[in-house]
């Protein structure tokens, strides 16, 4: 199996994820939010625009959203330096970030260039909620399963199910400690979707009134809310990031891209369950994707990290995550739970950002998002999130019924 030994982070940004961009007066809202994160991670890089070879754009529904498409061929309007920028647009439902990233990874891998951008941006509170939910529905199989109105608390109530059916242990209060640890991380992340959220005890609890149920097993707290947002990382060449580092005066390489794993499987949720009924996992393409990261990383397991950034769009899907993970045996994350390993200051801190639950989740951002986190992470940058010595951060990120799955390894160069 390859490993990844040439692809370095040299800087990223990230947009205010509690911001609603339509109610700002701003003439071209997707392009703004665009524009901002990509401008912001050369700054946050200290490069020349100039020396950007290639652009990536992840984004999932702008389509539904803002009725824009094509949105590879924006990156050449944010700046007169990339007139000419060749570059193109990544779709896979709330993985479209890390299908970005992906791609620039391979153009440095090939060495076909020296520095290219990953952008990730998602337009969506301009919208009602119902047609929110109806335009992300389209990353459901629509022709093979009835997921309703609500398509994705609707499929992610059926992953609750199934966690239950096979094995056991997973609980209301466990789900409920999962969002709350979310909402606490995010409340130390200036970017944060909730962090000035004024939430009680019953905000969490089996509450009808403030938490009423959304699908089956599911309340509000347990659903991600909409997000507008973009996140954009720079990604460089071992050969650039030396120069880039001497030019700087800095001591040590920037931080790589040290594993990476990608698996597919059926957009259908029926289809995916019916397929691992023999497995120790739900979902048995998650936990290759992973285990495949950890490997090209050089990793041994769970034990060599020191903090995780996972895909929670819902409550449960944080829950399915621990044991595909390895933080757990299959079927006993609630163990993690339970003992708070998975908290600040535990074992293994998972979403020092807030996550998605908290943090905010702008689709096609996300993935995106996540390995900028990494990445200040494994740097000491940081700020009130910072994991006290974190050398090696892991990302999970999933679109649609957990179908197009990626994770990354992003750890100080050896």
């Amino acid at each position: 199996m390859n490993r990844t030994n040439g692809v370095y982070l040299l800087g990223g940004s990230q947009t205010d994820f509690a911001r609603n961009i339509s109610t700002e007066g701003t003439a071209d809202p997707l392009f703004a939010l665009l524009r901002e994160a990509a401008l912001g991670a050369i700054e946050d890089a200290a490069i020349d625009a100039r020396d950007v070879q290639r652009g990536h754009v992840g984004n999932h529904a702008s389509e539904l959203f803002t009725g824009q498409s094509h949105l590879g061929a924006m990156l050449p309007a944010v700046t007169d330096a990339w007139r000419e920028l060749p570059s193109s647009r990544h779709e896979a439902a709330c993985a479209s970030g890390s299908m970005a990233a992906l791609g620039a990874m391979a153009d440095i891998e090939a060495g076909l260039y020296d520095v290219v951008l990953v952008v990730g941006v998602e337009q969506m509170r301009n919208v009602p909620g119902r047609a929110a939910a109806h335009n992300l529905g389209a990353a459901s199989w629509r022709a093979r399963e009835d997921l309703g109105e609500l398509a994705w608390p609707t499929a992610f109530d059926r992953v609750a199910n199934e966690i239950t059916r096979r094995y056991g242990g997973m609980t209301r209060e466990h789900l409920s400690r999962l969002v709350q640890n979310s909402r606490e991380n995010a409340r130390r992340n200036p970017l944060a979707q909730t962090r000035t959220w004024i939430e009680t005890p019953a905000s969490f609890a089996d509450d009808d009134d403030t938490n009423p149920v959304i699908i089956g097993s599911l309340r509000k707290s347990d659903c991600g809310r909409i997000s507008d947002g973009a996140s954009a990382v720079v990604f460089a060449s071992r050969d650039y990031a030396e120069r880039w580092r001497t030019r700087h005066g800095h001591a040590s390489m920037p931080p790589r891209l040290t594993g990476w794993g990608h698996r597919t499987s059926s957009m259908s949720l029926d289809e995916k369950l019916a397929a691992s009924v023999d497995s120790p996992y739900l979902f048995p393409h998650l936990r290759t994707a992973i285990t495949d990261s950890y490997t090209r990383a050089g990793l041994r397991g769970i034990d060599e990290l020191d903090a995780i950034e996972l895909h929670d769009c819902f409550s449960v899907s944080s829950y399915l995550a621990v044991d595909h993970l390895g933080i757990t045996a299959p079927g006993l994350a609630w163990q993690a739970v339970e003992d708070g390993r998975m908290e600040r200051g535990g074992a293994i801190p998972v979403n020092p950002s807030g996550g998605l639950l908290s943090g905010g989740h702008p689709v096609g951002a996300t993935g995106v998002r996540m390995l900028n986190d990494a990445r200040r992470q494994v740097t000491g940058q940081a700020g009130a999130m910072q994991v006290e010595g974190a050398q090696n951060v892991a990302t999970l990120n999933f679109g649609g019924s957990v179908a197009t799955v990626a994770s990354f390894v992003v750890g100080q160069d050896r």
